[in-house]
């Protein structure tokens, strides 16, 4: 199977080949990612963030369920949490959705966050390219909702949907989160508590004292388990996207494209340092920076000069 050319095609089966190549790190992973990359950068890509238990998971299947009315091609990336035994991701998210599975539209995937700041792996921003040159209009990137390093979010995705939560203390965090400077959208999801208009409130005062943008950002109240009010959020979405000048999507896919280049980059180091240095000699400086014989960032000195000289 030429999985270029399939996963052009739209192939399920090639783009979760080509993930998979992707997350184990394979050699032939690169090659196939250079061979597609001229077809990506066209989707929508969507981050939706927020904390545990603020019903993402459940908003993503009602705006996928939007989405598919509107003849839309979805992929969804869903980072979890990594598995302290396997390496591998909790399928807790892809569970939820598997009733979209059987659509030939719509592709899932969930993600190990390998312990990467933020939640989020390099193998995910190479996930949406493959998804991208796989022909899909808007991906969805659900992240783990760890706390304040979500912000990294903001290097996958075009728009940004954080997700609050009625009562839940989450209007507290947003300060410390640093949430309220990436954030696109607010939906307050869970709205039919009795405490949505309190939050709704105490939300719009720290945006009006915290905010220094041209435009303060929307507040969409959703009720995710019964599909309420998603359609006017996918509405919001799409006005934003299509709103957005032409100078500002430029820069903002320039930067995603540095960032990328930043992580492909470090991951080129990292494997040059992890393929030039045996097991026992790293476990010998680690015995004398334990001793305090030299430091570690003599050390780590040593080793990018040892990499320039080579």
């Amino acid at each position: 199977m030429n999985i270029v050319k399939e996963i052009l095609k739209g192939s399920p089966k090639a783009m979760a080949r080509a993930i998979s190549l992707i997350e184990d790190r394979d050699s032939r992973a690169q090659e196939i990612l250079k061979g597609i990359f001229p077809y990506s950068g066209k989707s929508i890509v969507i981050g939706i963030t927020g904390a545990p238990g603020s019903g993402k998971s459940t908003l993503v299947n009602e705006i996928v369920n939007v989405l598919k009315e509107k003849q839309k091609k979805i992929g969804i990336i869903a980072v979890d949490p990594t598995s302290p035994f396997s390496g591998g991701a909790i399928l807790g998210d892809r569970i939820r959705m598997m009733r979209h599975s059987a659509d030939k539209d719509v592709f899932i995937r969930s993600m190990a966050t390998r312990g990467h700041l933020g939640g989020l792996s390099k193998a995910s921003s190479e996930a949406i390219t493959v998804l991208e040159a796989g022909g899909k209009d808007v991906i969805l990137v659900e992240t783990v909702g760890v706390g304040q390093d979500e912000v990294e979010v903001v290097k996958l995705a075009d728009l940004i949907l954080v997700i609050l939560t009625p009562g839940a203390g989450d209007d507290i965090q947003i300060f410390k989160a640093g949430i309220m400077e990436i954030a696109d959208i607010f939906v307050l999801n869970k709205a039919d508590s009795p405490e949505t208009e309190r939050t709704e409130q105490h939300l719009k005062a720290m945006l009006d004292l915290g905010l220094n943008k041209e435009e303060i950002p929307p507040i969409v109240k959703t009720v995710a388990t019964t599909g309420e009010n998603v359609d006017s959020l996918v509405k919001h979405i799409e006005n934003i996207s299509s709103g957005q000048k032409e100078k500002m999507k430029t820069a903002r896919k320039k930067r995603l494209i540095l960032w990328m280049l930043k992580d492909i980059i470090s991951e080129k180091i990292y494997q040059l340092f992890d393929f030039g240095i045996k097991e026992a000699e790293l476990e010998d400086y680690v015995d004398q920076i334990f001793r305090r014989e030299t430091d570690p960032y003599t050390i780590a000195d040593d080793f990018i000069q040892k990499l320039k000289d080579s």
